[in-house]
């Protein structure tokens, strides 16, 4: 049985939900047109909005920046003193407000007229002087807040998620991809996820290189010194042809009592898996798990049959951590 307090809860969870469904169906050509509209924008995108829209612009402002739209947001209070010189005339102004009359964002509208700047309104009043001037026309549809009907919830919901919808389809339109995400999240968990094979890859000597052609009894040793379990198998010109793990070594030595004077090529797993230098951590890992190995090869898409680097799956999880 639920709480009296729960049941409050939900009510304005449902309210929320009922809004977004509003939403979501009052999108309009103006979605697609303020997606371009910020697409073709030259310089910054600047997002003002009053009291809890401020709030939500801050956010939208963020998004857009992390997805390739440099962005920020303004003081509608800071404009009156000052800030409007932030705004030039190549800038894209989206102004959000509930009623779109509030005065504090009557001289932004007033400066992006006087100064011919593109303004996008994200607004819920059709009869207010935002909507009426702005040169692309978001319309929130009416929703029924939380809190008596009159706290700020539903409706800053709406614009908090087409806020996110518009950044969104930004991205995609650009063709905004995960490693171009990564250039801006450089750090945390999510920097982490995003973190590819070039980033946790063994270089240069440390990798276990051996010749094809090399005997075992010298193989072996190299196994033995690098210490990751597994050999990279090469040709005279320095292309990948196979490994030879640990695993093989059992396996051999199950069959075959003398092994010293012989090739390593007679033994070596032809055509392993091998990664791209940019595959993603979280990609690796999960194939490694699949295929039960704890190393990869990297190679570098120019070149499919040089290793560049390898991976051990004890870095790949330690990086990730």
């Amino acid at each position: 049985m639920k709480s009296r307090i729960n049941e409050f809860g939900i009510e304005v969870i449902d309210l929320q939900i009922k809004a977004l469904k509003k939403l979501k169906n009052s999108l309009s050509n103006s979605f697609d047109d303020a997606v371009k509209a910020i697409i073709r924008c030259k310089s910054k995108v600047i997002i003002c909005g009053v009291g809890k829209s401020g709030k939500i612009a801050s956010k939208i402002s963020a998004t857009l920046s992390s997805v390739g739209a440099p962005s920020f947001s303004i003081s509608a209070n800071d404009c009156s003193h000052g800030d409007l010189g932030r705004i030039s005339k190549q800038d894209l102004l989206i102004l959000i407000s509930l009623s779109g009359n509030t005065d504090e964002l009557k001289n932004l509208i007033k400066y992006s007229k006087n100064n011919g700047i593109n303004l996008i309104g994200i607004v819920s009043n059709k009869d207010s002087y935002l909507y009426k001037s702005a040169k692309i026309k978001l319309l929130l549809p009416n929703v029924t807040e939380s809190g008596h009907g009159i706290v700020p919830t539903s409706s800053t919901t709406a614009q908090l998620c087409l806020g996110d919808a518009i950044a969104i389809a930004v991205m995609r339109q650009k063709k905004f991809g995960k490693l171009d995400f990564k250039k801006f999240h450089p750090g945390g968990n999510l920097g982490n996820k995003l973190k590819t094979a070039s980033d946790m890859m063994l270089t240069g000597k440390k990798i276990p290189f051996v010749n094809e052609n090399e005997l075992m009894k010298y193989a072996l040793k190299i196994l033995n010194l690098k210490k990751l379990g597994f050999l990279v198998v090469v040709n005279d010109n320095g292309q990948s042809t196979g490994v030879f793990t640990d695993g093989d070594l059992k396996r051999l030595m199950q069959k075959k009592k003398i092994i010293n004077n012989y090739k390593i090529k007679l033994f070596m797993s032809k055509k392993p898996f091998a990664v791209e230098k940019n595959t993603l951590a979280s990609e690796i890992l999960n194939k490694m798990n699949q295929k039960k190995i704890t190393n990869v090869c990297v190679f570098d898409k120019r070149n499919k049959r040089r290793t560049i680097g390898v991976v051990h799956i004890h870095n790949l999880i330690n990086t990730m951590k």
